[in-house]
């Protein structure tokens, strides 16, 4: 296998700055790194990143390249498109997506990136912006099991759980299914937060006392008591335009198994109408909403 002596690091964005943050820092080796905004990259630098201009840039100076990128099409553009990594012909022979991407692209880009002799696997992380801040993400990774053993010390940076899923492809399946299920969990934490106030329950003691109980969940501490409870969305959590992404993903997802998922597609609804009330760039259980407007509509 090839030596890696120099890694890389493209899209520094909410998540990835902080990503990039940790493997700068707890690293051994030097991390060449580069965003179209320049503000985090200058950041960065002052902690001891090696700044780049550009995508070709950071090829030419990496074995192993992470991508934190905003959707597949940006991973594709990066990898394959004018002025990205196949084109700067570089030193780079793997590179971990850690976005979320759709599964069937993931697998396809690994199939053309072995071509040119590159090793592509998916690496997508799970859980808030404090644990991308803190290096406690949880890290879902598909490739072979010897480019997983090569590259889970520099994942170990940036998480504390790092698991292998699988072939190339199965960290974006259980990445995707994990969200499904959260942004499902908050729609039924809303949906009951509205019916115990109008019931006359105060909500933060109802989520206290369902957090004792079989209702527990992360969901129900972190979004439910922190976000639905004060009604509290801010635009630099998780945005709802990014949960409709993901939840688009898993439905595309069930429709290539041929499962049907009709709880999803109905929070992938709620989701859609929440962006276009003007809550797009709001953290998504502004869903709640919604919930209650409808209520309002519905009363006699």
């Amino acid at each position: 296998m090839k030596a890696i002596g120099s890694l890389g690091f493209i899209g520094l964005g909410v998540m990835g700055e902080a990503m990039c943050a940790n493997l700068v820092r707890k690293s051994p080796l030097p991390v060449t790194g580069t965003d179209m905004k320049r503000e985090p990259v200058e950041r960065l630098a002052a902690i001891g990143l090696i700044p780049a201009d550009t995508v070709a840039g950071v090829a030419q100076a990496a074995d192993v390249i992470f991508l934190s990128l905003p959707a597949g099409a940006q991973v594709e553009e990066v990898c394959l498109g004018p002025g990205g990594i196949v084109s700067a012909k570089g030193q780079v022979h793997t590179v971990v997506d850690m976005s979320t991407s759709p599964v069937k692209l993931t697998r396809e880009l690994a199939a053309r990136m072995a071509a040119y002799g590159i090793t592509f696997v998916d690496a997508p992380v799970a859980r808030m912006r404090q644990a991308a801040k803190d290096g406690t993400l949880s890290i879902m990774v598909g490739g072979p099991p010897e480019v997983f053993e090569r590259v889970r010390p520099f994942l170990t940076t940036m998480g504390t759980d790092i698991t292998h899923c699988g072939d190339v492809g199965s960290g974006q399946v259980v990445k995707i299914l994990n969200n499904m299920v959260v942004f499902m969990t908050v729609n039924a934490l809303a949906e009951a937060l509205a019916i115990g106030r109008a019931a006359g329950v105060d909500g933060g003691l109802l989520f206290d006392v369902m957090s004792k109980g079989s209702a527990d969940s992360f969901a129900l501490r972190t979004p439910g008591l922190k976000s639905l409870v004060p009604d509290t969305f801010p635009e630099q959590a998780f945005p709802t335009d990014y949960a409709i992404k993901d939840i688009r993903l898993a439905l595309e997802l069930a429709s290539q198994a041929g499962v049907g998922a009709p709880a999803a597609e109905h929070t992938r609804q709620l989701l859609e109408a929440t962006s276009k009330a003007g809550y797009g760039r709001a953290y998504y259980p502004a869903m709640i909403r919604l919930i209650e407007a409808a209520k309002v509509q519905a009363a006699p």
